[in-house]
């Protein structure tokens, strides 16, 4: 017998046979798109927002016993995605500053394209910093109030 779930995005998803993974497999179906989303926001990499929702989930899985209100899960998944990519951008952020200090910078001009807004948003957060990109993008992306953002933080 098959059912057929929505995911956040409204995408019909297929259920296989109940089975052992079947609640865990539905439980990424559901956040899965939509934690990927978030980290891309805040990192403007597609490759590294897919790791990072991935270990997010993981993380937060592995923990579920543990969690004090599993129903939360995506709020618990989606402060996971955020401590990864701000531990992401550290991790970067000690790499420039090691690679200033031991090589010569060398200043190559950037020839000056027209960039779809698309582009130029995610342009425009990569510009600001770690903490700044993610309050804007859990307000504006994922319409939290004020005092949700500041627990996420």
């Amino acid at each position: 017998m098959t059912q057929i779930l929505r995911t956040t995005a409204d995408e019909p998803v297929q259920e296989r046979e109940a089975g052992p993974g079947t609640k865990l497999a539905q439980l990424y179906a559901s956040t899965g798109a939509a934690s990927v989303r978030l980290a891309y926001l805040l990192t403007g990499d597609r490759a590294l927002a897919e790791d990072i929702a991935q270990d997010a989930f993981l993380r937060v899985v592995g923990r579920l016993g543990h969690l004090r209100d599993p129903g939360a899960f995506d709020a618990y998944l989606r402060r996971a995605v955020v401590n990864l990519a701000k531990n992401h951008h550290r991790r970067r952020a000690l790499e420039r500053r090691f690679l200033s200090s031991s090589t010569a910078a060398e200043s190559v001009p950037a020839p000056e394209r027209q960039v779809v807004d698309r582009h130029a948003i995610v342009a425009a957060l990569g510009r600001l910093s770690e903490r700044q990109r993610a309050a804007i993008v859990l307000r504006y992306y994922e319409d939290l109030s004020e005092d949700a953002i500041a627990q996420v933080l």
